[in-house]
């Protein structure tokens, strides 16, 4: 997988280092001497990953990352530190500033390929997201960055695997009061249990007695429900293999052993940032498919989804030999209603009749408003006699009480017309069935409307 990786760094011997390391992987290199040239680059052009030294001149690293994390256009770029810092309260201070990931000079080779190729895939499903949730235009990424403080305040609920007890003990203790941990000792328990419940970040611990802790990593993974969970390890310093393994599973960080308490804290709370930022990205998609298919106003599905699923229903009906009907409805003098009483009458109208027809129908019935204050109602494995009584009971419905006009006053008396047509077999066609109902429709307004009328 190749990617456009920007090295930031005020030595050159360093930046020619890690330029040849990335260039011999493939990947496209960037290089950058200072802190304001790396913002500008990350803000004009397309970075994938950015390696960000912290001590330069001017504008340090931790200044940098800030910057590009409170930026809307630039937040979801991973940064990885990479400095001759060894204190943890450096790497705890990266990581709050933002920082992805932190590694130490010398930089070890495969560490550092790995953790790149990670956040490479991290950042190209974040990409994927963002250029739906724009494209869609239901969400601006800076409603998203707004909703991320408020979501920091939220505990998280965290799992643990650790088979060793005293070890368990030991790190519920460091993040008591920061995360809702939960321990569990056996992997195969563990994994029947991430299946089950929410968790928002899962820790691995190595060393297991009789079993691969990389195994129980890729059943998360595979497991559509867990496959989206930040995991991380908890390794040991002879365990620079199965780290590096786990990584190329899809594992989204690692900690050696001993474990400091602000780095682990920094970096869970690190993956839980990014996997809410784009859990909300996937719900802004989410409810933007729902609106474009779903009619602001009342709830129900719109005529472009009726103008998909209607053909769905016909063909299958068609292939199955089964009845289908439709029962085109409009209100009558709506005009007069919207004149009289104004739009925002005219619109609890039409509210209320929408939730009258949900209450009088089936869970399989389709029920979809039209336009204006037509609706449409399709009704798999239904002959026409029996839409016709659907239809009266509707129209009775609809006559028997008045609707409330959200206005306090009396409610308005609201009549409606019905047309009704059945699929014929063979030969018919939705377009077809859709002018017999709308012909019925007619039949039922000029026949002094408060009508129900089936094509013939």
């Amino acid at each position: 997988m190749t990617a456009r990786i920007l090295v930031v760094d005020d030595v050159a011997a360093n930046l020619k280092l890690l330029e040849a390391r990335l260039l011999a992987e493939y990947y496209e290199v960037v290089t950058a001497r200072s802190g304001p040239d790396a913002i500008e680059i990350c803000e004009s052009s397309k970075v994938d990953v950015v390696l960000l030294d912290i001590m330069m001149p001017g504008m340090d690293g931790f200044e940098v990352c800030r910057r590009l994390k409170a930026d809307a256009d630039t937040t979801h770029i991973p940064v990885i530190m990479v400095t001759a810092l060894g204190q943890p309260a450096d790497r705890v201070r990266g990581l709050e500033a933002g920082a992805d990931d932190f590694l130490t000079k010398p930089v070890n080779d495969l560490q550092l390929l790995t953790r790149v190729r990670s956040l490479v895939r991290l950042k190209t499903l974040t990409d994927e997201l963002r250029l739906r949730a724009a494209t869609t235009r239901d969400i601006g990424i800076e409603q998203l960055l707004q909703r991320r403080n408020e979501d920091e305040e939220e505990i998280a609920r965290v799992l643990l695997v650790e088979e060793n007890e005293a070890s368990a003990r030991h790190l519920k203790r460091m993040l008591r009061g920061q995360f809702t941990l939960e321990t569990v000792a056996k992997p195969q328990a563990a994994f029947l249990q991430a299946a089950e419940a929410a968790y928002e970040c899962i820790v691995v611990a190595t060393g297991f007695s009789e079993y691969d802790p990389l195994r129980l990593c890729s059943q998360l993974r595979a497991l559509e429900r867990t496959r989206l969970v930040p995991i991380v390890l908890l390794a040991g310093d002879a365990d620079e293999e199965c780290v590096i393994r786990g990584l190329e599973l899809g594992v989204n960080d690692y900690l050696l052993r001993p474990v400091e308490r602000q780095e682990l804290i920094a970096r869970l709370r690190t993956q839980i940032r990014r996997k809410r930022y784009n859990d909300s990205l996937r719900s802004s998609v989410a409810r933007t498919v729902e609106m474009a298919v779903t009619d602001p106003l009342t709830g129900l599905h719109n005529r472009r989804y009726l103008d998909s699923h209607l053909r769905t229903l016909f063909d299958r009906a068609d292939a199955r030999e089964r009845p289908l009907s439709l029962i085109l409805i409009d209100i009558d003098r709506f005009k007069v209603i919207n004149d009289t009483w104004g739009h925002d009458s005219g619109d609890a109208v039409l509210k209320e009749l929408a939730a009258r027809l949900r209450t009088n129908l089936r869970a399989i019935d389709l029920v979809c408003r039209y336009g204006g204050e037509e609706f449409v109602i399709v009704m798999p494995d239904t002959e026409l006699f029996i839409a016709e009584k659907v239809a009266e009971r509707i129209r009775a419905e609809v006559a028997h009480e008045p609707f409330p006009t959200g206005k306090g006053e009396e409610g308005l008396e609201v009549t409606a017309s019905l047309g009704v047509a059945a699929m014929r077999q063979p030969g018919d066609t939705v377009e077809a069935l859709l002018k017999r109902a709308d012909v019925a429709l007619y039949e039922a307004k000029s026949g002094g409307r408060n009508k129900v009328a089936a094509a013939a």
